[in-house]
């Protein structure tokens, strides 16, 4: 695991990695931290090198905050995971906005830092790849690649950051493989419409009858599937 930490401030830097690397020792797992003293700097580092498997993130600092950061981030498509560490209560809506893994407010909580460290590791651990048809041969995906996933008759149009693939597969036999083979895509990927499946890591906010995505995508949510739509939304980022 690699671990970018972004805080304007020295002792806030070296206090959550030594936290993190405590965790890391209990745990056994291998990791690595590269702290940044403001965003500008990681952004420079972001553009040469995007293999960290979580930002753990200041709001408030220099000329560009944590959240304007966020924002551009997910504004790109990058999904890297993000975990705001704050003294303001003031942001986690936005938070939710920027499919922030989590929110913690300063002085931080090692044991919750704790817990949200062994989400994500456990989050890791479940997700499988899924095998699809399309005409050019089989696909191999990681479910939280997927953006949303379009029935075209009996077949599918899977979206992802980069590319639309024509699939053979018929959109129920994505859902059920999404739901037999992954944990994590039981509570990620939903329907919101006969014809969608969306991941509700890149959807950024509901709209009257509408999922915004990240990218400013705008999927239906029909009538009956409002309520569940929803709830599973708030209880995804809740966590």
């Amino acid at each position: 695991m690699r671990i970018a930490i972004c805080d304007d401030e020295k002792v806030q830097r070296q206090l959550l990695d030594k936290y993190i690397k405590e965790w890391s020792s209990k745990q056994l797992q291998p990791l690595e931290t590269v702290s940044f003293c403001d965003a500008e700097k990681f952004l420079f580092q972001w553009e040469e090198d995007k293999d960290f498997d979580l930002l753990v993130l200041d709001i408030e600092m220099g000329d560009l905050n944590g959240m304007e950061l966020a924002y551009q981030l997910r504004e790109r498509g990058e999904r890297v995971p993000i975990l705001f560490v704050t003294g303001y209560e003031t942001y986690m809506a936005q938070g939710y906005e920027v499919a922030a893994l989590h929110y913690l407010l300063k002085p931080i909580n090692k044991e919750k830092l704790f817990e949200v460290l062994e989400r994500l590791q456990t989050t890791q651990k479940e997700e499988k790849k899924i095998l699809l048809q399309t005409e050019e041969g089989v696909l191999s995906i990681v479910p939280s690649d997927i953006w949303y996933v379009e029935a075209s008759g009996h077949r599918s149009t899977l979206t992802t950051t980069t590319s639309s693939y024509d699939i053979k597969n018929s959109i129920s036999e994505i859902r059920n493989m999404l739901e037999k083979e992954n944990t994590k895509s039981k509570n990620m990927i939903i329907p919101t419409h006969r014809s969608y499946l969306v991941n509700l890591q890149h959807v950024s906010s509901i709209v009257r009858s509408e999922l915004v995505m990240d990218n400013g995508i705008r999927i239906p949510v029909s009538r009956g599937s409002a309520k569940a739509v929803n709830a599973a939304f708030i209880q995804y980022y809740k966590g």
